[in-house]
């Protein structure tokens, strides 16, 4: 059993918004892999389904961005999902807008849900599928957290859901064990991709 975890925030104000990137990529994977209803516990909400033919939970921590450990350990203990079969999603600054990285391991680069799921896992060893949503362009004259919880406008909004259809194959090769595959066909221009 794998753990399929979307990270942003709950609310009506932060749909549609950078942040909530990983949200978004959950919602793809709940209907690719025929997922049911999705019920609250853990801080959060979660359901179940069928990947790459393996079982599936996926899960949506409820506890804000900050707090997403907490939701991502209870979970995992429950499900008996060790952190090598977990895959997070999450939006990335250091990515541009339309481009995905896939990764398993290596440091929260200032991502405090990253930061929060390290931390109450005592690991960094799982997956990661790395969103762009790029930085602000110059001339930006709010935060980084203004820039993050801000709504993608129309053209970022489609190049958001093109990038999101390219997800599933890439968290279908993490879970049956294909890391340098799904590395691959994150890095991969659409056009390279067979």
């Amino acid at each position: 059993m794998h753990l399929l975890v979307g990270l942003g925030n709950p609310g009506r104000e932060y749909e549609s918004t950078r942040h909530n990137a990983g949200f978004d990529a959950l919602r793809v994977l709940a209907g690719a892999s025929n997922a049911t209803a999705f019920r609250e516990k853990f801080n959060g909400e979660y359901a179940t389904g069928t990947l790459a033919g393996e079982p599936v939970v996926l899960l949506r921590p409820l506890t804000f961005m900050n707090l997403s450990g907490q939701c991502v350990q209870t979970a995992s203990a429950f499900f008996k999902v060790a952190a090598a079969q977990i895959v997070v999603l999450h939006d990335e600054l250091d990515v541009p807008l339309g481009q995905l990285r896939a990764k398993v391991g290596g440091g929260h680069a200032g991502h405090n849900g990253l930061r929060d799921i390290q931390a109450k896992l005592g690991t960094a060893d799982f997956a990661r599928v790395r969103i762009g949503i790029g930085r602000a362009p110059a001339g930006f004259t709010g935060s980084v957290a203004d820039w993050v919880l801000a709504r993608f406008d129309a053209y970022e909004r489609g190049e958001m859901d093109r990038v999101l259809g390219r997800v599933q194959p890439i968290v279908e090769a993490f879970i049956e064990g294909k890391v340098a595959r799904a590395t691959a066909l994150a890095n991969a221009a659409p056009s390279s991709i067979p």
